[in-house]
């Protein structure tokens, strides 16, 4: 509460000397994080690539065109392969090769069968039990989260959505537990069981607790999509904010558009009537859908009058599904990037991402500075102007404040990710890996067989030719910035199951081969 109660002194204290109103310090700014699930770079109307594709023109998404047009489009902001390790680290500030809750979590102090059945690779004791706001949980990372800090400070602070941030069981299940002030619908599943009120959300259904989305009684039986209910109870609890005059963090974290794919009533007819066959339909209904919540909380902050102080970020989790559940072709829904979630080619990474700020970003403005998850952490602290804030742990994200306020375009850092896990599905880029991106390079590493590949985005962002033969030093430099990278941080590698070798890190997988050459069998991918 102390920024909130100085606030209020110094209000009080200008009052009583006499100052006009616009001489008094604005108040600390609301901050609506709005994070979408599983939402690909090009599923929406706002082109993110330097021309449409002819997937902006099949979904209608108009108020994420009027929140690009009220700020500023990040053409190259990146997250994670899958849900959980962007989560936390969005919570905590932290790489996944640093908190190590590296794939995705649901049971206490177990991993899912694909890792533990995986024939041919042996996987680290990685953060099953996710992050942990308290010491003593085992496989869990303790932070200081994101919410509590802004709790800390005055903000009343609202989840509603998705969590997904630690196991069932554990304190980090609940966010409550994290900081928030209000959880609506949030618990340790990563997907609803069902999308409808007639279904209860899917609770009742045998064998499926695990999966039904709480705390939405009120809608039980009716005929309401899970993400307009989330969205209503949210506005009910931005209510509780504004009447008291409190600023506040809103997380809107919608379990859109995660599979089951199921068809939102009120634009499932528009897409079938555009050609699309039924799935894809169901699909652009979702984020249809999505971007109708969007425009509610737009709606409402404009109503209350409280737009030009309230900060709006948008986000997606991972990049779009395409391996299974969609139609068509697997691994092309992403086109012209390479793959989908739970690879570490763009298509499972590369985000959509907007940010509206009154009086600081410059409306419909673009920028192409390079951004990931972890970044959001301490951005939103200095959007609050919290300062000199302790953090049980080591922070990786950088605030990219400057970049909003037009001072900074890029800052020429490496990013990094850390997946030595296995999701599941099989497909291009799919596995254990671990990547760097460098300026306009990116490198990647499989764990499995020590193959890289290296790829030039300026001028192929599809990652369609490997030049790991033509340009050898590049790869040798990306190489050893990645593995000293994870050295630093001590990230976990997988083991061979029948050897018991750990896997090595990229360049030490390079000193293993002759040095003259890097056309071995070892660096050639197959190909796809």
């Amino acid at each position: 509460m102390k920024y909130y109660q100085t606030y209020l002194k110094l209000f009080v204290i200008l009052i009583l000397c006499g100052c006009e109103p616009d001489e008094i310090t604005q108040a600390p700014p609301n901050i609506v994080l709005f994070l979408v699930d599983d939402m690909g770079w090009q599923d929406t109307s706002v082109a993110f690539h330097v021309e449409r594709t002819d997937f902006n023109d099949i979904y209608e998404t108009p108020n994420m065109e009027r929140l690009a047009l009220e700020g500023m489009k990040f053409t190259q902001a990146y997250a994670t392969p899958v849900c959980s390790p962007s989560r936390v680290s969005l919570m905590t500030g932290m790489n996944a090769a640093r908190h190590r809750v590296t794939n995705w979590t649901l049971k206490k102090d177990s991993i899912q069968p694909m890792e533990a059945n995986h024939k041919i690779l042996k996987f680290p004791e990685w953060n099953v039990n996710g992050l942990s706001p308290v010491t003593g949980i085992p496989r869990s990372v303790y932070a200081s989260p994101l919410p509590q800090l802004l709790h800390d400070e005055g903000y009343f602070t609202i989840h509603a959505g998705k969590a997904h941030f630690g196991a069932m069981d554990t304190p980090g299940a609940d966010p409550k537990n994290l900081g928030f002030d209000v959880n609506i619908a949030g618990h340790a599943a990563g997907a609803p069981e069902s999308y409808l009120g007639i279904e209860n959300f899917g609770n009742g259904k045998k064998g499926k607790e695990n999966w039904a989305v709480p705390g939405l009684e009120k809608y039980y039986g009716e005929d309401i999509y899970l993400t307009e209910a989330i969205t209503k109870e949210a506005l009910v609890a931005m209510d509780s904010a504004v009447v008291t005059q409190r600023p506040f963090f809103l997380y809107m974290a919608h379990y859109a558009v995660h599979t089951p794919i199921t068809e939102d009533p009120r634009y499932y007819e528009k897409y079938l009537e555009k050609g699309l066959d039924s799935v894809e339909a169901k699909y652009a209904s979702m984020v249809e859908g999505m971007d109708k919540s969007l425009g509610d909380i737009m709606d409402y902050l404009e109503e209350k009058e409280i737009a030009d102080n309230t900060i709006i970020l948008f986000m997606s989790d991972n990049g779009g599904l395409s391996a299974h559940s969609r139609a068509g072709e697997p691994h092309t829904h992403n086109k012209p990037l390479n793959s989908g979630k739970g690879s570490v080619y763009e298509g499972g990474i590369r985000e959509p991402m907007l940010v509206k700020w009154p009086e600081i970003v410059a409306p419909n403005s673009m920028s192409d500075a390079r951004v990931i998850i972890e970044d959001f952490y301490p951005t939103i602290l200095e959007m609050a102007q919290i300062e000199n804030t302790e953090t049980v742990q080591k922070i990786d994200g950088k605030s990219f404040v400057s970049v909003l306020e037009g001072e900074l375009k890029d800052t020429g850092r490496s990013l990094f990710w850390h997946y030595p896990n296995e999701w599941g599905p099989s497909g291009p880029g799919v596995g254990a890996t671990s990547a760097v991106r460098n300026g306009g390079m990116k490198f990647i590493y499989y764990h499995i067989d020590s193959k890289m590949e290296l790829f030039d985005l300026n001028v192929d962002i599809g990652e369609t030719k490997n030049l790991i033969e033509e340009q050898p030093e590049k790869a040798k430099e990306l190489a050893k910035i990645l593995s000293d990278y994870l050295r630093e941080v001590e990230a976990q590698m997988p083991s061979k199951r029948d050897t018991g070798l750990v896997v090595p890190y990229p360049d030490e997988a390079l000193n293993s081969v002759n040095k003259d050459s890097l056309k071995t069998e070892i660096l050639i991918p197959e190909s796809e």
